[in-house]
């Protein structure tokens, strides 16, 4: 018996039970379903099936669909499907395939129809768009809301590096962050994430705040932001930074730590990390009494930073041990991958100097947070229009899922 294909497209105001209906009048011609896909905006519905059946059946088959839509008051469309077309969308799946995620407190027709340009000049094609957001509100000067779709894409990029650059210059010219990863098992299963703490967990540099205390903070500072750019070497700043503090009392940290500025989104993010089982190390330049005092805050998994030296109550100037500059970041994601048994690929870093990036683009997704610019040119991913918990939406968190958790 010969086989005909028909591609069904149902739109209309959604309803409870309007699926079941439509496949149950399938069913009764047991006809086999190829395709099925389905979007609701602002309960109107789009339903899309492809299903393959006699061809003795199919005009009966769209009859009683058509009976049935009105009887749903929607609209049904039917398009015949050439086998060979189908053939052809069949051997497409093993193409390469990408997640592209475009974050920001808002997005505009204009920042889409960018991004899409791009994605089209990079001959991809986009499967599907899904919002990760909630709706968004009209009172847009809430300072919670933010907005984030996810682009599902198929193909390969002419030119991937070209493409990564273009949605870098996208982001700084329109105010919107970016997200490209390969689709792939190591996305979906993220286990360890690492995270700078100054200016990324937290909105200081703890060793600025100990320089005010000194009454050295404008030497301090100038030196920090130096070291930050990349334009003078992370242990020669650090061995400067940390001499100037000597005298200090050291009753002085726990003031600083109990008032620590943390991060937007921090609190949020660091919930659902955990609740999912992410484990979470700080790996930071800055000094270990501040670390530990996230670390039992948030209850996280690791913490290397810096040691200070401390005699008679008061600083030495001076350090213990070896200085977790840029370089040892990366080693210690690496040495944490191993102990938790996770692969390099299922690891992100997070953070804004630097000294920042070896470990960025040591781990499998690296993203750049509110970074200096010299990072951000380097970084494959950053987040500069939100707080921290847009890291979330990175790693596919629809906002959805925190709301069956009662946590936003």
């Amino acid at each position: 018996m010969k086989k005909e294909l028909i591609l069904i497209t149902i739109t209309g105001v959604d309803r409870p039970g309007l699926t079941a209906s439509i496949t149950e009048t399938l069913s009764k011609y047991d006809v086999a379903i190829l395709d099925i896909g389905q979007a609701d905006i602002h309960s109107q519905l789009s339903l899309g099936i492809l299903f393959m059946s006699d061809e003795k059946d199919s005009g009966n088959i769209m009859k009683e669909l058509l009976f049935k839509s009105t009887d749903l008051g929607v609209s049904i469309r039917f398009s015949p499907v050439d086998e060979a077309d189908y053939s052809n969308w069949v051997s497409m799946q093993g193409k390469n395939r990408y997640i592209l995620t475009i974050l920001g407190r808002k997005l505009s027709a204009n920042q889409i129809a960018k991004v899409a340009g791009i994605i089209a000049g990079q001959g991809l094609n986009i499967d599907s768009i899904k919002r990760l957001t909630g709706r968004i509100p009209l009172d847009e000067e809430k300072a919670s809301v933010r907005a984030c779709i996810e682009f599902s894409l198929r193909g390969t990029p002419r030119d991937k590096e070209e493409m990564q650059r273009s949605l870098m210059h996208l982001s700084s010219e329109m105010g919107v962050d970016f997200s490209l990863q390969m689709d792939n098992m190591y996305r979906r299963m993220r286990r360890l994430i690492c995270f700078d703490m100054d200016s990324t967990l937290i909105q200081t540099e703890c060793i600025d705040e100990l320089a005010e205390r000194a009454g050295v903070g404008d030497q301090v500072r100038a030196i920090t932001e130096r070291a930050m750019r990349g334009e003078i070497d992370f242990k020669e700043s650090f061995t400067e930074r940390v001499a100037l503090l000597k005298g200090l009392d050291v009753s002085v940290m726990q003031d600083i730590a109990e008032n620590l500025p943390i991060t937007e989104g921090v609190e949020r993010l660091m919930y659902v990390l955990k609740h999912y089982g992410y484990k979470i190390a700080i790996l930071s330049g800055g000094f270990t009494y501040f670390g530990n005092y996230l670390k039992q805050r948030f209850g996280i998994d690791y913490m290397y930073a810096n040691q200070l030296e401390i005699e008679n109550g008061k600083l030495t100037g001076k350090f213990l041990g070896e200085i977790v500059d840029g370089r040892r970041k990366a080693e210690l994601l690496k040495l944490i991958a191993q102990v938790e048994n996770v692969d390099i690929a299922q690891t992100i870093a997070v953070g804004d100097g630097a000294n920042d990036l070896p470990m960025l683009s040591t781990a499998g997704l690296g993203i750049a947070f509110h970074a200096k610019p010299k990072v951000v040119a380097n970084a494959q991913q950053s987040i500069n229009t939100i707080g921290l918990d847009g890291v979330l939406y990175f790693l596919g968190f629809k906002d959805s899922y925190l709301e069956e958790r009662g946590k936003l």
